[in-house]
């Protein structure tokens, strides 16, 4: 299959594979081999061994779905922005899916880095740093994405194809997305942190909203107030505002 995105660097040294256990493992592997480029990316038609956040495994039919990565090298971030990379991918995926989808207010990034259609996922992003000294060497950011699936084991997902009632090209799509993932990147390289910051609050799911939550093994009810420069989500929970990281607290 053929990508030719309109990048700077990203996607220019592209594989797309017909199966692999995990897009992110290939990443690493060439990464390990130093045959990766800045903005190297892998993208597969098939994972046997997909892998997304908490641990969970990704749930994706064959040649129906994009799921990908891309290595990057933000030698220009400390280890403790790290949650600023994930910041500028999300919102990269978010713009991408809003070209698709309008200006359709059902659409949100779930915090970390979801990206949420109402109650339902599209998608899911894991993004695994390695690290020198205090900076960041490299950034494999793994992407999986439901494009034309129509059935899920898990009824909390949803494809774009499911919304929509189209069926897309995912060769297109790829190329997009990896033009708007870019663009976003150059924005926090050019150190436009406090722009990213306030798209990705304006994007966020239930954000400022009362809602449940699963804290300590309890429902209580709060609202997100905001999320802090290290990632962790800040919530108010009765009169206390309590920050919270990633295994800590679940939307129910």
């Amino acid at each position: 299959m053929v990508v030719t995105p309109q990048t700077l660097f990203t996607g220019q040294q592209l594989r797309w594979l017909p199966v692999c256990a995990s897009t992110n493992s290939e990443a690493q592997t060439l990464i390990v081999q130093n045959r990766a480029s800045d903005g190297c990316t892998i993208i597969t038609d098939f994972q046997t061994a997909g892998r997304g956040q908490r641990g969970n495994q990704w749930e994706g039919a064959a040649a129906e779905n994009l799921m990908l990565s891309v290595v990057w090298q933000p030698r220009f971030l400390a280890a403790a922005q790290q949650f600023r990379l994930s910041q500028a991918v999300a919102l990269g995926v978010h713009d991408w899916a809003a070209a698709l989808l309008g200006s359709d207010p059902s659409l949100k990034l779930k915090w970390p880095n979801d990206l949420y259609y109402g109650n339902q996922k599209l998608g899911g992003i894991l993004i695994e740093n390695s690290l020198s000294g205090t900076t960041i060497q490299h950034s494999v950011i793994g992407i999986g994405l439901n494009i034309n699936q129509q059935v899920f084991d898990n009824g909390t997902a949803t494809s774009f194809s499911q919304v929509t009632g189209r069926r897309y090209l995912r060769e297109e799509l790829a190329a997009r997305l990896l033009e708007s993932l870019e663009r976003r990147y150059l924005q926090l390289r050019a150190g436009q942190v406090g722009h990213l910051r306030q798209d990705y609050l304006r994007a966020l799911y239930r954000y400022q909203e009362e809602h449940l939550f699963l804290i300590d093994g309890r429902t209580q009810s709060g609202h997100i107030v905001g999320v802090e420069e290290d990632g962790r989500l800040a919530v108010a929970v009765g009169n206390e505002l309590r920050r919270f990281g990633l295994q800590e607290i679940r939307h129910v």
